[in-house]
Formats: structure tokens, C-alpha cells, sequence
């Protein structure tokens, strides 16, 4: 699907479902991994994530639009458009739109490295996701020395 394609396609949505226009820009952006579209507050431009339309389909990507045509919406009329808010619930509600989109499997972290330290006076231990240089930082407990005891994979 193209941009062009993805542009008709949320007009035609906006239309069907909102019974308003939507007169902003929508376009795959290929650089969004842990959502499935993303409203744009200062330009009212909408993108969507071209992996979530090549790995769940056409459905998906109907449902993604529904729920991004809400935050669009919202915004313009001056109403709560934010997840949290009443107004928005309830249009995803009225509309059939999805709260969540699916989750792209190959965005997960398979396999996570984390770094466990140890205070030399009190043995208090820290894991950390990052390694970091023990020389610069102190045990939070009684200011002690840290050294690196061992890393772990977590699968």
C-alpha cells in the first residue's frame, strides 16, 4: 500500500464513520516500532506504522485508523482527546475502534543483558540493564566501592 492508497483510505474512513473530512495528511512512517499509529497535536497529520499493515493486514490497519481518526477528531472539535479522557472512550466505543493494537513481534527484546553490581562494604547489590563505570558511581546505601559481580541473560 502506498502513501497515496493510505491517504484515500482514511478519507474514505473519516467520512463512513465520523461523517466529517479529514483535511490533514496521513503516511507510513517507518521509523515508528512500538505503536501502530501516532496523531500529530501541531501539524493534525496522522502516521502509521507500515509493519502493522504488512504483518496483521488490511483489519488491523482499519482498526489503527478508527482509533488515531479519534484523536483527530477530538483535537479539532476542542473536546478530550487523550486516552485517559471520557470523550475519547466513548467514540472508540461508538465508532468500533480498538482501546490497543496488536504487538509486533519482532520489536520485543528476545534476549535482555543485565549487569549485577555489588557494594565491597555493605554487599548491597544493584542490576542494572546498562553497564556502567564503577569507578564513577558510589553504593547509595554507605558510599562504598561497586564492583561488577556478574552478568546475566534473561531470555
Amino acid at each position: 500500500m502506498t502513501d497515496n492508497e493510505l491517504q484515500i483510505l482514511v478519507e474514505e474512513i473519516s467520512l463512513n464513520y465520523f461523517n466529517e473530512p479529514f483535511l490533514h495528511k496521513a503516511y507510513f512512517n517507518n521509523r515508528l516500532r512500538t505503536t501502530g499509529g501516532r496523531y500529530l497535536l501541531h501539524s493534525h497529520n496522522i502516521e502509521f506504522n507500515r509493519k502493522s499493515y504488512e504483518q496483521f493486514g488490511i483489519e488491523e490497519l482499519r482498526g489503527i485508523i478508527l482509533h488515531e481518526l479519534c484523536h483527530y477528531h477530538l483535537h479539532i472539535r476542542g473536546m478530550g482527546y487523550k486516552h485517559r479522557d471520557a470523550d475519547f472512550r466513548e467514540l472508540l466505543k461508538k465508532v468500533g475502534a480498538p482501546r490497543f493494537c496488536s504487538t509486533i513481534e519482532e520489536n520485543k527484546r528476545k534476549n535482555t543483558k543485565f549487569h549485577i553490581y555489588e557494594c565491597v562494604q555493605c554487599h548491597q547489590q544493584y542490576t542494572r540493564k546498562r553497564s556502567m563505570n564503577v569507578e564513577k558511581y558510589r553504593c547509595g546505601k554507605c558510599l562504598g566501592s561497586l564492583k561488577k559481580i556478574k552478568e546475566v541473560h534473561k531470555i
